[in-house]
């Protein structure tokens, strides 16, 4: 079961620390919403574009991952020109381009138990007041992330699979065989995450009292 976007590589996106790439998607995703001109967004998209094709991701995996994504942002184009004006849908494509392929370039080029760990840095404040528990909130975010393109291929099988026999498209077809093997997909999840005792406790790590095991237990991080 294919559990990440990650992609190997060598790039410049690939050599920078992820704490630096979440960083600059936040600025990027504040910045676009600080301007509505298309001379500044415009460039933007082209720069984002240019991110994208450094990572020097397989062209199949780039297609299937924007994709549907690209169908919805024509959509909400359309319907922001038919609404509002032409210079309303163009900033709004322009945003939504900007943000759509910075975060999958940073997501390509950056490991899960990486974004977990930056995750982890960010929340120890918080637990160290006791608000949150962040080994877990960071465990449910890096989980999140591995199940959008894990649901998204399954249901690209199940369609498959049925367009093979001749089925034609149903919502309830598609949406029950989905629905199962999500849920056996998350049982699996959570067998395995009982097995490796994660989350830890707050009072250490819980490979810690039993002399550790695998490597995840001494790294603290599901496998990415």
């Amino acid at each position: 079961m294919r559990m990440s976007l990650y992609v190997p590589g060598h790039s410049p996106l690939h050599r920078i620390a992820a704490r630096w790439k979440l960083g600059a998607l936040v600025l990027c995703g504040v910045g676009v919403f600080l301007t509505t001109s298309v001379l500044v967004l415009g460039p933007a998209a082209a720069l984002a574009v240019v991110l994208l094709v450094s990572v020097r991701a397989p062209v199949e995996q780039l297609s299937r991952q924007l994709k549907g994504p690209l169908v919805i942002l024509a959509v909400v184009v359309a319907v922001a020109a038919l609404t509002q004006s032409v210079h309303s849908s163009l900033v709004v494509g322009l945003r939504l381009v900007v943000l759509l392929l910075a975060s999958l370039s940073v997501t390509l080029t950056t490991r899960t138990s990486e974004l977990q760990g930056v995750l982890e840095v960010v929340l120890r404040p918080l637990e160290r007041v006791g608000l949150v528990n962040a080994s877990a909130i960071a465990l449910a975010v890096s989980l999140a992330l591995r199940f959008i393109p894990e649901v998204f291929q399954q249901f690209q099988d199940i369609r498959e699979a049925q367009a093979a026999r001749g089925l034609r498209g149903s919502p309830l077809a598609l949406v029950v065989p989905l629905v199962v093997r999500s849920l056996k997909s998350a049982e699996d999840i959570a067998a395995a995450i009982d097995a490796r005792c994660y989350p830890p406790t707050r009072s250490g790590r819980a490979g810690d009292s039993d002399g550790g095991g695998p490597t995840d237990r001494h790294s603290g991080k599901v496998p990415g």
